[in-house]
This record gives structure tokens, C-alpha cells and sequence, in this order.
């Protein structure tokens, strides 16, 4: 049955990440630094303080403030991601894919600058009168009622793009394949019952975070993100400190591979080999970092600020922690380790055997830690996500039942073959990043206004009197 669907969803999704959508993605992240002139990257250092609770404001709109706003984002992008999705990008393209996802993360921060910034500049109440804010509401409120069609489209596709499916699957797999199957308690071609299992408790640790709302969520997320990538980097440096005389050269191998497609494993229309390679590496850190999808942007609509333009600089920093540090870090551990070479694994099975290659006796339990808080912080954020879309459909009274759907994809997610898993959450990310760049673009001279009014207002002091 899986493999039906793996053939099934991997036709879906290959005609949704053809070139119109890369080319949507990469070239309009591409328009939106060119249009804002390298601006806010100017600004870094100022999107740090802003980290620091300087410039919270308790009394503005919104649930969350800036630190837990971005804890939230991280929680759902610093992920899964970042462990399987990067070793399902070399697996797939070679060491070449890992160069544009950097591409990727570089025009994302520009992406993640416009698209967060809109989401505070045109929050909407839903109804029952609350503030919100997201591409619908972008839509809604940047665009006017007759745009309501485009918006229902990135909610309804996002119903499906924000559930727990990847990360409930490779929490599974890993459980399976480094803890069960290696203490010999399931032969390894007898598994489902065991993922079963696995699935279910997934499920009720999941559930005892997500009915507590965003503010929960954002409690939480605040707490765990800081220390899973503390623990995850450090467990990577010791890999790559005892590789050292090998990182050179895999660093250059990702820059040459880039252009030579020559361990990728499937051929694409935008190309041949170095067209796959270069749709793999948008692919995955589309499904990595988020820029462009639309997540963030509902992330950062909920931050307790009235200045859009702080929590777009706020959601650039995301793409830079995101893919330039941990996706790469995950990469070169791969590669430096050799494991890469084994072309008969896949997604964090592969990054557990260079864990286990480069940190001897202790590295698959770290890892095992390390995905256990990732997966599961990632599934505490995504269940938000789904749930507003939910109420910009049905309304907002009805969005909590999402949260019963959402627990319940958790044990499909846990059974299902990781090819099938993927191709799904690729399809609907595809569908999320139409809505969400085609307002961006349109309304990207908005966002431009206000950052020169921000920016001239932060030169001259303006705002060194907040708290």
C-alpha cells in the first residue's frame, strides 16, 4: 500500500516543485533584496537587541512577545528539518543541494523580512474579534475582499502543510531503527506495531501541549529551543573538530557539486542533474527554514509588538540560525563522517550513523535527545498554525477542533513510509508558498514605506526611550 503512495504523492509533488515555484521562490526573495537594497541586513545587531526584551511593549496587540515569538518560529523550523530533511537533501542531490539551500537561506532572510513584516502590518480580527495575523489575514486585510479566494487557498492547503506528519515519522524511525531494533526487542522487517506504539505515545505527549493555546506553546518553546540547539551544535563541533583535515575539502565539494549535479540521484526539467540538484536544495530548505511558506508569518503575527518592522527583522534571523548554521552543521557531519556514501539510508537514520561514527558510544543517544526535543517542539507550533487556518475557514470557534485532527495525523504519520511523509508536506508547502509570495510581492512597496520611516526614526534615537 505505502509504495502506491509513495508513487502516487512523488508525482504530486515533483509537478508542484517545478521550476514556476523555485523561480517563484528564489527569484522573488532575489526581487525583495534588491528592492530593499541589503537594508535590513544592516540591521542584524539591532534585531538582536530587540531579542533582549529592550523594545517589548506589554500593552501592544498581539500574545507573545519578540523572544518567544521567534522561539516559536525556530520551534517549528529548527526541526526535523534540519537533522532528516538534510540528510534526505544529500541523499537525494548530493553534497551540490546543500550549496542552494544556502542560496535559499540568504534571499529567505529578505523573504522572512517581507512576509513577517506584512503579517503585523495587516492583522485582522477573525470572528470573534481577535487580532491575528498570517498570509490569510495578510490577504484579507493588504489586499481587499475580492483577494478572500487566494486566502481560503493557503488556509485550506495548510490544513495539511502544518501537520505533525514528518516529524512524527522520523521520531519513530529513530526510536526504531537506534533503540529497538539494535536491543533486538523487533526484527526489523516487523515494525509497524512497534511504530504504532511509538505513534500513540507521541501522540498524548503532543496533546498535553497543544490544547494549552499559543501562549503555552510559546511558554514552552521559549525554554526548549535555546537548549536543543546548544546541545545539538555542541555534539556536531566535537564531530567536526575530530574531521578537521577533512572539512576543507567537503566544504569545496558542496560548492563544486553545486554546478556538476554529479551524486545527484533523479534529473529534473529545469536542467538535467544540476536542475535537480538546485530544485532539491530549494525543496528542502523551503521545508527547513520556511521562508516563503507562510508558518513564520503566523508566528509573527501573534508577537505583542506595534512595529511590523521590529518583528521582520525579528524573522530574518531565522533562515541564518535555521539553514547557515544547524542545516550546514548537520551536512558536514554527514559528509565528513563518510556516511553519505551509504545510499541505502535515509532521513535521520543517516545522520544517526555519523552521530554514532563521530561521537562513539554516546552519539545516538544525543542524537535520540536531540530529535526527541526537536520533533516535539515542532509538532507544539505546527498545531497553532493548523488551528488558525482552521478558523479563517470555519471560524474561530471551530479552530480547536483541529487540534483532535492534528493529534490523530500523528499516528499516520508514525506508520507511514518516509517517502510517502515528505512528498505529502512538500505538495502542501508548495501550495502555502503561492498565496503567501504573491501577496508579498504586491504589497512589498508597503513594507519598503515603512522600513525607511522605522529605520530613520531607530538613526536619530527615536526609540532608545523604550522600555
Amino acid at each position: 500500500m505505502f509504495e502506491r503512495l509513495d508513487e502516487l504523492t512523488g508525482i504530486i509533488a515533483n509537478l508542484a516543485w517545478g521550476p514556476p515555484l523555485v523561480a517563484l521562490l528564489v527569484g522573488g526573495g532575489i526581487f525583495f533584496v534588491i528592492l530593499s537594497r541589503f537594508r535590513p541586513y544592516r540591521y542584524i545587531g539591532h534585531a538582536l537587541k530587540v531579542l533582549t526584551g529592550k523594545y517589548d511593549d506589554p500593552s501592544a496587540e498581539g500574545d507573545i512577545n519578540h523572544f518567544q515569538a521567534l522561539s516559536t518560529a525556530l520551534a517549528a523550523t529548527v526541526g526535523m528539518g534540519n537533522i532528516g530533511g538534510v540528510a534526505v537533501a544529500i541523499t537525494m542531490g548530493g553534497p551540490g543541494a546543500i550549496f542552494w539551500m544556502w542560496v535559499s537561506a540568504l534571499v529567505g532572510m529578505a523573504t522572512k523580512f517581507f512576509t513577517c513584516t506584512l503579517a503585523v502590518m495587516y492583522r485582522g480580527p477573525d470572528s470573534q474579534g481577535k487580532i491575528q495575523g498570517g498570509p490569510m489575514y495578510v490577504i484579507r486585510e493588504g489586499l481587499g475582499k475580492k483577494w478572500i479566494p487566494l486566502a481560503s487557498f493557503f488556509s485550506l492547503c495548510g490544513l495539511i502543510g502544518c501537520l505533525p506528519l514528518f516529524q512524527a515519522n522520523q521520531l519513530t524511525q529513530i526510536v526504531r531503527d537506534s533503540v529497538l531494533v539494535p536491543m533486538s526487542v523487533i526484527a526489523p522487517e516487523a515494525h509497524f506495531t512497534s511504530d504504532l506504539i511509538t505513534g500513540l505515545i507521541i501522540t498524548l505527549l503532543v496533546s498535553l501541549v497543544v490544547f494549552g493555546g499559543i501562549k503555552r506553546i510559546g511558554n514552552v518553546a521559549a525554554l526548549m529551543v535555546p537548549f536543543m540547539v546548544v546541545l545539538y551544535v555542541v555534539g556536531v563541533v566535537y564531530i567536526l573538530i575530530t574531521h578537521i583535515a577533512v572539512v576543507p575539502e567537503y566544504l569545496m565539494l558542496i560548492v563544486t557539486d553545486a554546478f556538476r549535479g554529479e551524486y545527484v540521484n533523479s534529473e529534473s526539467m529545469l536542467g538535467g542533474a544540476v536542475g535537480a540538484v538546485i530544485i532539491i536544495g530549494v525543496r528542502r530548505a523551503a521545508f527547513s527554514n520556511e521562508a516563503g511558506i507562510g508558518t513564520e508569518a503566523m508566528a509573527h503575527g501573534a508577537a505583542k509588538t506595534n512595529e511590523p518592522v521590529r518583528e521582520g527583522l525579528v524573522a530574518m534571523l531565522e533562515p541564518a540560525i535555521d539553514t547557515l548554521l544547524v542545516c550546514t552543521m548537520t551536512a558536514l557531519a554527514i559528509l565528513v563522517t563518510g556516511v553519505w556514501m551509504h545510499t541505502e539510508l535515509d532521513g535521520v537514520t543517516l545522520t544517526a550513523m555519523a552521530f554514532s561514527t563521530g561521537i562513539p558510544v554516546i552519539g545516538v543517544p544525543v542524537l535520540i535527545l536531540c530529535v526527541a526535543v526537536f520533533a516535539l517542539t515542532t509538532m507544539f507550533t505546527y498545531s497553532y498554525y493548523g488551528a488558525k487556518c482552521l478558523g479563517f475557514l470555519a471560524g474561530a470557534d471551530k479552530k480547536r477542533y483541529f487540534n483532535y485532527f492534528y493529534v490523530a495525523s500523528i499516528v499516520f504519520g508514525s506508520v507511514a513510509s518516509i517517502g510517502a511523509v515528505i512528498n505529502i508536506m512538500d505538495t502542501a508547502f508548495a501550495m502555502m508558498a503561492i498565496p503567501t509570495m504573491v501577496s508579498a510581492i504586491i504589497l512589498a512597496p508597503k513594507v519598503i514605506s515603512a522600513a525607511k520611516k522605522y529605520f530613520q526614526k531607530y538613526e536619530e534615537g527615536g526609540f532608545d526611550g523604550e522600555s
